[in-house]
């Protein structure tokens, strides 16, 4: 038996990867209106996208409830679990980690499995790729305790950059932080963003997207040695294109990954980004 992962959706680990990984992902709600669509289940990506440019009106996001989340968990421990190291979004952005809290609290107590809950402080793959590291080395019989160590490592030395067409998605559902200094002054500028410790920061405006990709992969660049890097968008395209920007500055492998519904409700249509990881010291 070996510990599994779990993360809630925004991680936006792709499917295939998660499964063969055996990272379990619970969905987060996006509702448009009434109707209510779980992440990454009822409504992908692109799905997401295409009703986006069409609906009248903008959807909203929801955590998982407690019971999704136990839910999950006992079906992790049905498969032969020793231990679950669950995953989560910073705590500023949404109640899915103190609802995990919950949950893991009700499944530890029933099940005498022991279930750590994390507050990575980040979004999409800047904690999506720490997860699909340990869970490579969970399957490798790492310990639960080895794993938290590690995936807290992770976590502190993750660098999460991204360039928006329009800060109006991030005001809307209220996740602007200090970005909202930016307001005034964008004009036709694209923002360069970066998620700190559960916090959007504003870094520049750059008056195209082409010179907010080369100024995003100059920012990699000057991370020095680095331990892993993804590239995360929300449509191939611009996920092609800012790969190749960095390719310039980083040799190494290259993760993709999707924005998916609720990061995209959040960060809007166009949106691409980077997760670093610096070589630990």
């Amino acid at each position: 038996m070996a510990v599994r992962i779990v993360v809630d959706s925004t991680a936006d680990i792709p499917r295939e990867r998660a499964a063969r990984l055996g990272i379990a992902v619970v969905p987060e709600t996006v509702l448009f209106g009434e109707e209510a669509f779980l992440d990454g289940v009822d409504l992908d990506g692109p799905g997401f996208y295409q009703k986006l440019a069409t609906s009248r009106t903008l959807p909203t996001t929801s955590a998982p409830s407690p019971g999704l989340l136990e839910e999950s968990y006992r079906q992790v421990i049905s498969e032969g679990a020793s231990g679950i190291l669950s995953l989560h979004l910073a705590s500023t952005f949404s109640a899915t980690y103190s609802a995990a809290q919950g949950a893991a609290a009700v499944v530890r107590q029933e099940s005498g499995v022991p279930i750590t809950v994390l507050d990575t402080r980040t979004v999409s793959a800047g904690f999506g790729l720490p997860a699909e590291l340990v869970a490579d080395e969970a399957r490798q019989g790492m310990s639960l305790t080895d794993l938290q160590a590690r995936v807290e490592s992770l976590c502190r030395r993750v660098h999460l950059f991204a360039v928006l067409e329009t800060l109006e998605f991030l005001q809307r559902g209220g996740r602007i932080g200090r970005a909202r200094a930016l307001l005034g002054t964008l004009l036709q500028m694209k923002p360069l963003l970066a998620v700190r410790e559960g916090e959007v920061v504003p870094l520049e405006n750059i008056r195209t997207r082409t010179q907010a990709y080369e100024r995003l992969g100059q920012r990699v660049a000057q991370l020095g040695e680095l331990e892993a890097l993804a590239v995360v968008a929300s449509d191939p395209a611009a996920g092609e294109l800012l790969q190749a920007v960095v390719q310039q500055f980083w040799t190494g492998p290259i993760a993709t990954y999707t924005l998916g519904p609720v990061v995209g409700t959040h960060a809007g249509p166009g949106a691409a980004g980077v997760a670093a990881i610096g070589r630990a010291g």
